[in-house]
């Protein structure tokens, strides 16, 4: 049954290959414990006590509330699948209470670390460089996410109607268009890679030293890497720089319906989260600046 349900995420809501991979450990987790304490091994024989005592069992081990509420939805996802298929299944998870989360501040990058984090001085002119310059700055310039980067191709980017075709998750497509100082960078690389490559074609837009196509973890490493020249940076993956996108636009005033569109979120609850990092901000502003604040 997991199997059936993994193969429908994977070609029918077209699920990114790591959300099944963690979908699958924690459905396995979880039948494996209710078969080895209540000796059930048909998941229509689950029911909520079991998965109450799962997330009991978890919370001891010192899970975060986090990493629960994510196994939960796991279950909640595959039992809403059986329903699909059979109209008299049950979804024992469905009522299930969660432990509260608590709020977290989205990691981003401060605006004044901006300019060096950018610095030409750290990127060689080499075609290396040009691409490794392009790679954080596009990051940061239109919020992709990595799996999204690693996916542009050529034919994404237009120059000339200034705009870069993104595939998101669930192959949702969305525009975002390109900053005049992106345009730039963007020239500049397309010319090394000329200068490197000749006149071969490719058909992702980013491409190794060896003329490969870039994967998740090549662009995770080379984001650590520049990120890791600011020690004022705890996080340093490339969805900080996606955090950092969203944090600036909404900082600066940006409609949080428009940041959505361009994060390619589903809906605003995912979006809202950024507005946490713009309150912090306020209040900060507030205690330094107003007379009666302390």
């Amino acid at each position: 049954m997991i199997e059936q349900f993994l193969h429908y995420l994977k070609f029918e809501k077209r699920y990114s290959a790591h959300t099944i991979t963690a979908y699958e450990s924690d459905l396995k987790a979880f039948f494996e414990f209710v078969y080895e304490t209540f000796h059930v091994s048909d998941a229509q024989k689950v029911d909520e006590k079991m998965i109450r005592n799962w997330i009991t069992t978890l919370m001891e081990q010192n899970v975060s509330a986090r990493s629960i509420h994510r196994k939960i939805s796991a279950l909640k996802a595959f039992y809403r699948y059986q329903q699909r298929e059979d109209s008299d299944a049950l979804n024992p998870a469905a009522n299930v209470i969660l432990p509260k989360m608590a709020k977290r501040l989205t990691p981003f990058v401060p605006e004044s670390c901006i300019e060096e984090l950018f610095d030409d001085a750290h990127f060689p002119d080499t075609f290396s460089g040009f691409r490794d310059k392009l790679l954080m700055e596009m990051l940061y310039a239109t919020g992709m996410r990595r799996m999204e980067l690693a996916q542009l191709k050529e034919s994404d980017v237009d120059l000339s109607n200034k705009t870069i075709k993104i595939t998101g998750k669930g192959n949702k497509m969305r525009i975002i268009p390109i900053p005049s100082g992106l345009e730039r960078i963007i020239d500049n690389y397309i010319k090394a890679r000329i200068e490197e490559f000749k006149e071969k074609q490719f058909d992702t837009f980013f491409i190794t030293e060896t003329g490969n196509a870039l994967n998740e973890k090549f662009i995770y490493r080379r984001v650590n890497y520049y990120l890791s020249l600011n020690p004022q940076l705890e996080k340093r993956s490339p969805h900080v720089l996606r955090h950092t996108f969203a944090t600036h636009l909404l900082d600066k005033g940006a409609d949080i319906n428009a940041v959505k569109e361009l994060l390619g979120h589903s809906n605003l609850t995912a979006t809202q989260i950024y507005t946490h990092n713009t309150i912090e901000n306020l209040k900060t502003i507030y205690k330094q600046a107003h007379p009666r604040a302390k």
